[in-house]
C-alpha cells in the first residue's frame, strides 16, 4: 500500500505555495489551476502541480516523476511536445529575430498554406490566441453588417463579447443570444428574436460533431439574413481534419477562428474567411504587435509540413481511440467509479453525474503516472506511440483498484 503523504511533504509543494502567493488562482491559465485540474483533490500531495520538461506525450513534474499526458496542453499539441522538426524550425526563427519593424516573409507563406487547406479561407489575419481570433471574427461581422446582436453556441474564451463573468457590463451580455447545441428550433427562434444578428457563431464540435441539420440551418439563416456564419475551429482544425469540421461536413462558414494544434503549442491563432468578409479588416482595427511573431509562424509551417507528408489527423484519431478504449473499458468494468468515457475518439471526455468521481479518478491516475483531463477533453497525439499506450493500459488496474469503495484502497 502507498503511504498518503502530507501535503507539506509533497515534492512540489514549494511550487504550489510560491504560485499561490504570486499568481491569482495559482495559474494564469484557468484550466490549469489546481482546482480545475483535480477538483476536490487539488491538495492531494501525490498529484503534480508544475512540470519541468515535456517530450513526445510525456511530462516530467518538478520532482522528476514521469507522466503519460492524455490532455496534451488542452489540445494545443497534436504532434508531440518538443517535436524535433518543430523545435528546429522555432530555434532557427528565434535566431533570425522573432520580430522586427517589418513583417516576416513567413507571415505570407503560412497564410498561403492556410488558404490551401481550409475550405473557408481566402484571406488570413494572424493573432496569438483562439479567443482573439473568435473576437476578431465577430468584430468583422459587426463591421460588415452594421448590426450588434450575435447568436452563439459554444465556448469562445474569456473576452467580454461572449462572457458572463464578473466585470462584464450587462449591456454587452445582452448582445448575445445563446442557443443549445444541435437544437434547430432554438436556433430558428433566436435568429428571429429581436434585431437581425450580425453573426451566428458556433462550435461545430462540442461533445460530438454537430448534426448536419443544425449546421445547415445555421448556414441557411446566415444566407437569408445577411448574417455571417462563424465557426470556432480553434480545437478542431488540424485535428478532426486538417481543414477542420468544415472539411469533414462540407458546410463552409464565412469566417473561421483557428489556433491550438496549428502551431503545436506555440502561441499562434488566426481568423480566416472569404475575401470580402476578411477585407473588412481595413474598415475596423484588429492588430497586435506580436500577432505575426516569427517563432509561432515557424512552428505552424513545420506542423503544416507534417500534415503534408502523412495523415496527422488519422494518427491523432487512432491514438485517441486507443486511449478511449483502454480507459473506457476499464471504467465500464468498474461501475463503482461512476465515470464514463464518451465522445469522438479524436477528442473525447470523461463524464460523471457529479464531480467527486472525476476528482477521484484523475487523482488516482496521476498517482499511477497518467495525466487525465478532468472532464473534456482527452486528445490523441502523433506522439502517443505503442509504448505509451501500453503504459496507460498497464496502469489502469491499479487506478481502478485505488477507487474501490471501502477501507482497503491501495492509497490508504
Amino acid at each position: 500500500m502507498t503511504r498518503r503523504i502530507p501535503f507539506e511533504e509533497a515534492p512540489d509543494s514549494e511550487w504550489r505555495s510560491r504560485a499561490a502567493a504570486v499568481i491569482p488562482g495559482g495559474s494564469s491559465t484557468g484550466s490549469k489551476r489546481p482546482e480545475a485540474l483535480y477538483g476536490s483533490r487539488a491538495h492531494d500531495a501525490a498529484v503534480p502541480s508544475h512540470y519541468e520538461r515535456a517530450s513526445g506525450c510525456r511530462v516530467w513534474s518538478t520532482d522528476g516523476r514521469e507522466f503519460i499526458d492524455c490532455g496534451m496542453a488542452l489540445g494545443a499539441v497534436g504532434i508531440g511536445y518538443a517535436d524535433p522538426a518543430v523545435t528546429a524550425a522555432v530555434q532557427d526563427a528565434a535566431a533570425s529575430g522573432p520580430v522586427s519593424s517589418l513583417p516576416h516573409r513567413l507571415e505570407v507563406e503560412v497564410a498561403e498554406a492556410l488558404v490551401n487547406v481550409i475550405p473557408s479561407a481566402e484571406r488570413v489575419r494572424f493573432l496569438r490566441t483562439g479567443a482573439e481570433a473568435t473576437s476578431a471574427a465577430v468584430r468583422l461581422a459587426r463591421t460588415i453588417t452594421g448590426r450588434s446582436r450575435v447568436v452563439a453556441c459554444g465556448y469562445f474564451g474569456w473576452l467580454d463579447w461572449n462572457s458572463d463573468a464578473a466585470g462584464v457590463p450587462s449591456a454587452v451580455r445582452e448582445l448575445v443570444s445563446w442557443v443549445p447545441f444541435g437544437d434547430v428550433p432554438a436556433l430558428d427562434a433566436a435568429v428571429h428574436s429581436g434585431e437581425i444578428p450580425a453573426a451566428i457563431v458556433i462550435e461545430p464540435l462540442v461533445h460530438e460533431v454537430a448534426p448536419m441539420s443544425w449546421l445547415l440551418a445555421a448556414r441557411r439563416w446566415a444566407d437569408q439574413t445577411g448574417a455571417l456564419l462563424i465557426f470556432d475551429e480553434v480545437k478542431t482544425c488540424f485535428r478532426v481534419r486538417t481543414g477542420g469540421v468544415q472539411a469533414l461536413t462540407g458546410v463552409t462558414p464565412d469566417l473561421t477562428a483557428i489556433g491550438k494544434a496549428l502551431a503545436n503549442g506555440y502561441p499562434l491563432a488566426a481568423v480566416v474567411g472569404r475575401a470580402d468578409a476578411m477585407d473588412a479588416a481595413a474598415r475596423t482595427w484588429i492588430s497586435s504587435t506580436a500577432a505575426a511573431e516569427v517563432t509561432g509562424l515557424a512552428a505552424a509551417r513545420a506542423v503544416l509540413e507534417w500534415h503534408d507528408r502523412l495523415d496527422v489527423c488519422d494518427r491523432m484519431s487512432n491514438a485517441g481511440g486507443v486511449l478511449q478504449e483502454i480507459v473506457g473499458t476499464a471504467l465500464a468494468e468498474a461501475p463503482w467509479v461512476g465515470v464514463r468515457a464518451e465522445g469522438p475518439p479524436v477528442m473525447w471526455r470523461l463524464a460523471a453525474e457529479v464531480p467527486e468521481p472525476l476528482d477521484a479518478l484523475v487523482a488516482a491516475a496521476a498517482r499511477q503516472g497518467v495525466l487525465l483531463k478532468r472532464g473534456a477533453y482527452q486528445f490523441g497525439a502523433v506522439a502517443h506511440d505503442d509504448e505509451a499506450l501500453e503504459a496507460v493500459s498497464r496502469a489502469m488496474p491499479a487506478i481502478m483498484q485505488a477507487l474501490l469503495p471501502g477501507p482497503r484502497r491501495v492509497d490508504d
